[in-house]
């Protein structure tokens, strides 16, 4: 450790300033320490540190106000506090005012020493230009505040929540905040909750010891060891089981865990982040989860905008998806329609990034290899009754469309859409709907007639019924799959020329 790293060491406690200033100085680093905040506070402002060691009681007030002195007067430099024993809320407290990380009394320089250098890892990128998010894609508003909270959330130890539905990216933020913090040379372990057996998860998470149960024929590392000195980020968090819920209560609190079948505790120095797209504050209200668990990882929350509330990136996300699916496949990327295009804008994705890509990669295998089409996409909620020619839609008729799930069709008075996009026999002008049938049910039943009548024409074959309808023939499969008509009728499988 270099000599040039100064540290300020606040406690009352004359014992323990001396032991943490002792341990600092076998570590090469200039330690100097005050007994009150209000010494603190002249020492910073007469020299420069490049961390800060304070206890949470203090003669003269709280470590809390000197964190809170720090963050507004000396942004970029390390604070941590020294809290009691078991005092759990003062250390969330001292996270969410701005605290680097906390470390409990009697002090273990086992937990001591990683956070220094955690600490001073940072102080040594203070003249960096922020944190590198190139991964994430888009310029829009929702996206620029995602990279803001991701560089400050990179300079901390806090537990992290990252909080947005399925496929909005919550892995990937997480992955962003460790590989732009201190950690970042160490592992970053993922794990999904809800995909390890109940009987299995202490083990998995705590590792167990040769002998501990059947099968267990070596000592065997858990995930807490595997990322220690790194980041474990819990996906689908709110899938643990209460008995589960406690013992990882602990382990974040103590930083300590037990291996089943130990007998002593051993020191992990792990950052969480976690994750869900459950709701976990009606969870917590159904009495489904932890309320002392939720405010421990619930430190500093990330919220992963959904696609929907970002729709001007969904083009640059779909050349950029379309290009990574197609280097993957050692293919050049095809070009992609205008009418495809505008679809593609307007759809909701309730699935969010991972439902574009699901939906660009299905285009890859589908398209001709030159160009991505309507009919390619294979959207679930329109109809694939395609004919290559394009239909002028009147306003009563595109109020048909505009209902259809994740379709918008702006508000003009005539709008050209592919014929491919229509029912084959739309409702008369001015009828509604059957009683207690939803639209999206009128729609397949048309789908299934023209599907239908097609096959019949061609003596139910499906390379020929895919040219009438003017689409590819693995489209007319993947609908009839989907509309449940494979099993229904004894029809060719066999794919010809289209």
């Amino acid at each position: 450790m270099a000599t040039t790293y100064r540290c300020l060491v606040v406690d009352d406690e004359t014992d323990i300033r001396e032991l943490v200033v002792l341990t600092l100085e076998r570590m090469g680093i200039q330690a100097e320490s005050a007994g009150n905040v209000t010494d603190a506070k002249h020492m910073l402002q007469s020299f420069s540190y490049d961390l800060c060691l304070t206890d949470m009681r203090l003669p003269d007030g709280l470590g809390l106000e000197l964190v809170q002195h720090i963050n507004l007067h000396f942004p970029g430099l390390p604070v941590a506090v020294i809290t009691a024993y078991g005092s759990a809320e003062n250390a969330v407290s001292a996270l969410k005012a701005g605290a680097f990380d906390y470390i409990t009394k009697p002090i273990s320089l086992k937990q001591l020493r990683p956070l220094v250098e955690s600490a001073l890892k940072l102080s040594s990128q203070k003249e960096s230009q922020g944190a590198n998010t190139v991964d994430l894609i888009g310029g829009s508003p929702a996206m620029s505040n995602v990279r803001i909270m991701i560089a400050k959330l990179a300079r901390s130890q806090a537990p992290v929540y990252i909080s947005g539905e399925s496929g909005s990216g919550k892995e990937l933020a997480a992955r962003l905040i460790h590989q732009n913090s201190s950690r970042r040379d160490q592992a970053f372990i993922a794990v999904n909750c809800g995909a390890i057996p109940e009987n299995l998860m202490e083990s998995e998470f705590f590792g167990y010891k040769k002998g501990a149960f059947t099968g267990a024929i070596q000592d065997t590392q858990g995930l807490f060891q595997a990322a220690n000195g790194g980041t474990l980020f819990l996906d689908e968090v709110a899938d643990l089981p209460l008995a589960m819920q406690v013992k990882l209560l602990r382990a974040i609190q103590e930083k300590k865990v037990r291996v089943v079948g130990g007998t002593t505790e051993e020191t992990v120095d792990v950052r969480i982040i976690s994750a869900t797209h459950k709701n976990l504050n009606a969870m917590m209200e159904k009495g489904e989860f932890r309320q002392d668990l939720y405010y421990r990882l619930n430190v500093i929350q990330l919220k992963m905008p959904a696609l929907r509330e970002r729709v001007e990136d969904i083009p640059e996300l779909t050349e950029r998806l379309l290009t990574k699916l197609s280097l993957a496949q050692g293919i050049t990327p095809p070009a992609i329609s205008s009418e495809a295009r505008i679809y593609i804008q307007q759809l909701q994705f309730p699935g969010n990034v991972r439902e574009l890509e699901n939906m660009l990669e299905r285009a890859l295998a589908l398209c001709d290899g030159q160009t991505i089409n309507i009919e390619d996409l294979s959207l679930d909620e329109l109809p694939v009754l395609l004919e290559r020619r394009t239909t002028v839609i009147e306003p009563a008729e595109a109020t048909v469309l505009t209902s259809l799930p994740g379709i918008a069709i702006p508000s003009t008075s005539q709008t050209t859409f592919p014929a491919s996009s229509m029912p084959a026999s739309p409702m008369p002008s001015g009828e509604m709907l059957p009683k207690d049938l939803s639209l999206s049910d009128y729609l397949e039943d048309i789908e299934k007639r023209t599907i239908l009548q097609a096959l019949e024409k061609t003596n139910n074959n499906k390379t020929a019924a895919a040219k009438l309808l003017g689409i590819s023939f693995r489209t007319l499969r993947y609908r009839l799959s989907k509309l449940g008509l494979s099993k229904e009728q004894d029809i060719d499988d066999v794919e010809g020329e289209e």
